[in-house]
C-alpha cells in the first residue's frame, strides 16, 4: 500500500504538501466565515476572521519550513511545555475576565488565550514521551507520568475555570495513552483511582453552589431560562434548519441574537440552521476527509515521534469536534469549546493551522511504505 500521490512543491520550493489536507482545512474556515456573515450592518466578526485566515495560512507557510527533527531533543519540546505552563500561570494573574472565566491577555487590538497554544503543545510533549519510551510502554509508570503532565495543565485551566479547554486537555491525554499502547489494565485502574477521587471531592470538599454548577453544566437543559439558555436556543436553531436550511445569512436565531455566541461556542448550530442537514453532511464529510489525511500520514511517519504527533493531532482536533456538534445538539455538556476553522478567534486558528504546518514539514521525511511492509517484502524476495 502506497501513499497516494501528492504535489510536492509549494511556490517552487521543494516542500512537500498535500493539497487535499490544506484545501478541505481552508473549506471549513470559509464555511465558517460565511455563516459569520450577517451580510447586513457592521461585519466586524467577518472581518477580523479574514483577517485572521490570512495571518493563520502565513504562520502554516512558516512551520512548514522548520526541520521538525530538531523536537527529537527533548530540551526544545520541555522549554515549549515550561514556557506554556508560565503562560497559563500569568493568566490567572494578569488574564482579562470573560463571560466568568479568566483565560485570556488582552493587548487592544488582540486577545492572546494560552489554552489553545497549549492544547497543541502538550501534543508535543506526550508524543515525545512515548517514542522513547515504546519498548516499555506498558509500565504503569508511564500512565502516571504523562498523566502528570496533561493533569497539570488541566488543573490551571480548570481554576479559570475554562471548563472546555481542560476536557480537551483530557481526551487528548487518553487517546494519546491509547494509540501509544498503555495497558488496559493499568489505564482502568488509574482511571478508577480517579473516579473515586473525584467522588470523595464531591462528599466532603464540594460546596453546594458549586456542586449546583457541576450539575448545571452537566444538564443545562434542566435550567432553560437561566444556565440552560444557550444549549436550549441551540438545539431549536439546528432543528428549525431542516434538510436545506433557512439560507445563507437568514438564520433567525443567530442573526436575531437568540442565540448568544453563534461566531464561536455555537457556529455548528448558527450553520446547520442556515445549511440545514445537507451543509451538515457535508461539513462532516470534509472533517472526515481532513482526519483520513492525517491518520495516513500517520501511518506513514519517519519515526514514532511524526507518527504520534499527527495521531495526536487527530485526537485533539477530533475531540474538539465531537464536543462542540455535541453541545450543540444537546447531547453533551455546554464546555465552550470551539469548532476547529469554523469558529471565530485568532489563537486557535492559528494554533490549528501552526499544527497543520508541522504535519506538511513532517512529510518531507516520511515513508512511502512502513516498515513492516519493507520489512514483508524483503522476506518474500529471500
Amino acid at each position: 500500500m502506497r501513499l497516494p500521490p501528492q504535489v510536492r512543491t509549494l511556490f517552487g520550493l521543494h516542500i512537500p504538501v498535500d493539497w487535499l489536507l490544506v484545501t478541505t482545512a481552508v473549506l471549513l474556515s470559509l464555511v465558517g466565515l460565511v455563516t459569520m456573515n450577517s451580510f447586513t450592518g457592521d461585519n466586524v466578526f467577518f472581518a477580523r476572521q479574514a483577517m485572521w485566515i490570512v495571518i493563520a495560512l502565513g504562520v502554516m507557510f512558516a512551520m512548514s519550513l522548520v526541520d521538525t527533527r530538531v523536537m527529537y531533543k527533548s530540551a526544545l519540546v520541555v522549554s515549549l511545555y515550561v514556557g506554556t505552563l508560565a503562560l497559563l500561570v500569568l493568566v490567572l494573574v494578569f488574564g482579562t475576565v470573560v463571560l466568568g472565566a479568566q483565560n485570556r491577555f488582552d493587548f487592544g487590538f488582540f486577545a492572546l488565550q494560552p489554552s489553545d497554544p497549549a492544547q497543541l503543545v502538550l501534543v508535543l510533549v506526550l508524543a515525545k514521551y512515548f517514542a522513547r519510551r515504546h519498548v516499555e510502554i506498558a509500565h504503569v509508570k508511564h500512565i502516571l507520568v504523562s498523566g502528570a503532565y496533561a493533569g497539570t495543565m488541566f488543573l490551571l485551566l480548570f481554576l479559570q475555570p475554562d471548563f472546555g479547554s481542560a476536557v480537551i486537555i483530557g481526551a487528548i491525554w487518553l487517546g494519546m495513552v491509547l494509540v501509544a499502547g498503555i495497558s488496559w489494565k493499568h489505564l482502568l485502574t488509574v482511571m478508577l483511582m480517579g473516579a473515586i477521587g473525584v467522588a470523595g471531592l464531591w462528599q466532603f470538599a464540594f460546596a453546594d453552589y458549586q456542586k449546583e454548577r457541576i450539575l448545571t453544566f452537566l444538564d443545562p437543559l434542566a435550567d432553560v431560562q437561566g444556565a440552560g439558555y444557550n444549549a436550549y436556543q441551540s438545539t431549536i436553531a439546528v432543528g428549525s434548519g431542516g434538510l436545506w436550511g433557512k439560507g445563507i445569512g437568514h438564520g433567525t436565531q443567530s442573526k436575531l441574537e437568540f442565540l448568544p455566541e453563534f461566531e464561536t461556542d455555537f457556529i455548528f448550530a448558527a450553520f446547520a440552521e442556515e445549511w440545514g442537514y445537507v451543509g451538515v453532511l457535508l461539513v462532516l464529510v470534509l472533517f472526515g476527509i481532513f482526519f483520513w489525511r492525517l491518520i495516513l500520514h500517520a501511518w506513514y511517519g519517519a519515526t514514532n515521534f511524526e507518527t504520534l504527533v499527527m495521531a495526536g493531532f487527530v485526537v485533539w482536533l477530533l475531540a474538539h469536534v465531537v464536543l462542540h456538534v455535541g453541545m450543540n445538539i444537546g447531547l453533551l455538556p455546554v464546555a465552550g469549546t470551539t469548532l476547529p476553522f469554523l469558529s471565530y478567534g485568532g489563537s486557535h486558528l492559528v494554533t490549528e493551522f501552526a499544527a497543520l504546518g508541522l504535519v506538511l514539514a513532517m512529510i518531507r521525511y516520511e515513508r512511502t511504505v512502513r516498515v513492516d511492509e519493507q520489512e514483508r517484502e524483503i522476506e518474500g524476495l529471500t
